[in-house]
């Protein structure tokens, strides 16, 4: 019986099991062809929620550089700036308005899946959860999004920012969603830190031109977008200090002197709310295209978007201009996002009031 069995098994199975080899090989084949038919020739758009000259500007011109040699068919990327509410233009645009073909994908700010999840549902028109994700380009393993100072402010030390009725740290801010908007309320609310946003600005190169002029004594932003824009704002003779690090378990290794976040929490609950709301951190450069893409292309751009990550010239370009690269691909993007999706109703609450400002 044994060997009846084996030579059945030897003799029919391999032709069985190589018609299912050649069909699925075909579908794979038929898959490729159809991407490489729609993009070969093709220019497609690359949406950068801000305007020029910022940190998601960089990365989303270090992307389109490259990528297009990456996909099939090879097709030219341009990049559209659409500044506006912290980038929820441009990511409502992308969820809602852009053709769902695979010709646009983009990159919003990193708030904009934690806002879609819990903010005001009049001005969000996107489900987080339902985007085509392609990854994020950093997750700050080396990276650290800063309360960056001037030297020059009357109030530039933790110690000044903890006193009673002294004057507030004035930070500049966007607006809704963005990390400059709800790190202000995260400072004051959570760390005792005496803080005052001035919200309005369009996008992170006003806020480097508003703190060049003094019209703020104080910004978040990403280290890497700083190194990459105002390198010699961190030199030690520079005009600009850092004193607080988010999105970090840890001090970052350039600046052990400067505490992280979740050291200067209240309490426990707050370095647990400080903790959740620095989610999006390690989803910090996120690239996402409409929901509902053709499967085929999706995973074409998808594959793109990681490769380009591992480029050997895209790696030198990135090094130049003084960015992060960790990537993450689009399941890891949309595991944060469910961990975010699955926080506790109260804690969610809180988040939203932060995120507010109420």
């Amino acid at each position: 019986m044994i060997s009846a069995i084996s030579s059945t098994a030897w003799g029919v199975l391999p032709g069985a099991i190589l018609a299912i080899a050649c069909s699925v090989a075909g579908g794979v084949g038929v898959a490729a062809q159809e991407a490489t038919g729609f993009y070969k020739g093709k220019q497609i758009s690359l949406i950068v929620g801000y305007g020029p000259g910022g940190g998601y500007d960089v990365y989303g011109r270090l992307v389109a550089k490259h990528i297009g040699r990456l996909m099939p068919g090879q097709p030219a990327v341009v990049v559209q700036n659409m500044p506006g509410a912290g980038s929820l233009v441009a990511t409502n645009y992308i969820y809602r308005i852009a053709p769902k073909d695979g010709s646009v994908f983009g990159i919003f700010a990193r708030n904009m899946p934690l806002v879609g999840l819990i903010g005001n549902k009049q001005n969000v028109k996107f489900d987080p959860l339902h985007f085509t994700w392609l990854g994020s380009s950093t997750s700050f393993i080396n990276d650290a999004y800063v309360l960056l100072v001037r030297k020059a402010a009357a109030v530039n030390t933790l110690e000044a920012l903890r006193v009673p009725g002294g004057a507030p740290l004035m930070i500049g801010s966007t607006s809704e969603g963005a990390s400059s908007d709800a790190i202000p309320h995260v400072m004051r609310e959570l760390m005792g830190l005496n803080v005052k946003a001035i919200s309005g600005y369009t996008d992170s190169s006003q806020l480097f031109l508003a703190m060049d002029r003094g019209e703020v004594d104080g910004r978040g932003v990403g280290l890497s977008a700083v190194r990459a824009n105002k390198a010699d704002w961190l030199l030690p003779d520079g005009p600009m200090r850092v004193l607080v690090a988010f999105g970090r378990n840890a001090r970052h290794p350039d600046y052990p002197d400067v505490p992280i976040a979740q050291e200067l929490a209240k309490g426990e609950r707050e370095r647990r709310l400080i903790e959740a709301i620095e989610v999006p951190y390690k989803i910090s450069r996120p690239f996402a295209a409409p929901p509902g893409v053709p499967i085929e292309r999706a995973k074409a751009l998808q594959s793109a978007f990681l490769a380009v990550h591992k480029d050997k010239q895209f790696l030198i370009d990135a090094e130049k201009a003084g960015v992060d690269i960790s990537p993450l691909g689009a399941s890891d993007v949309l595991d944060l996002i469910r961990r975010v999706a699955e926080t506790p109703p109260d804690m969610l609450r809180a988040i939203e009031k932060l995120i507010e400002g109420s």
